[in-house]
């Protein structure tokens, strides 16, 4: 069983800038696909960004050239780093690894004035 621990959400105006970390128990370099996922209230979770071990990436349109993703292999942690922050990316955010479909806990992002 794979544990996880998100660290670095919490409230940011809109232009600010957050990294989300995601601690992993368990080595990420064996997992084929790296992400983070959100979820805003009334929505379904969707992928916002991954990586898969071939070197594919994906972001989601909503998201290009303010967000990117990044792992450290050594320290079994994913990163997210959110730049240019806006109203509609307020959400809780998953760390992902798989497969199988490994979720973190989530954590909350807020962008609000």
């Amino acid at each position: 069983q794979v544990q996880f621990v998100e660290s670095g959400g919490g409230l940011v105006q809109p232009g600010g800038s957050l990294r989300l970390s995601c601690v992993a128990s368990s080595l990420i370099s064996r997992f084929a696909v790296m992400a983070w996922y959100r979820q805003s209230p009334g929505h379904q979770r969707e992928v916002v960004i991954s990586i898969e071990k071939e070197g594919r990436t994906y972001a989601a349109d909503s998201v290009k050239g303010r967000f990117t993703m990044s792992g450290d292999n050594a320290e079994n942690v994913l990163y997210l780093q959110m730049n240019n922050l806006k109203p509609e990316d307020t959400a809780v955010y998953y760390c992902y690894l798989g497969p199988p479909h490994l979720w973190g806990q989530g954590i909350q992002v807020t962008v609000s004035s």
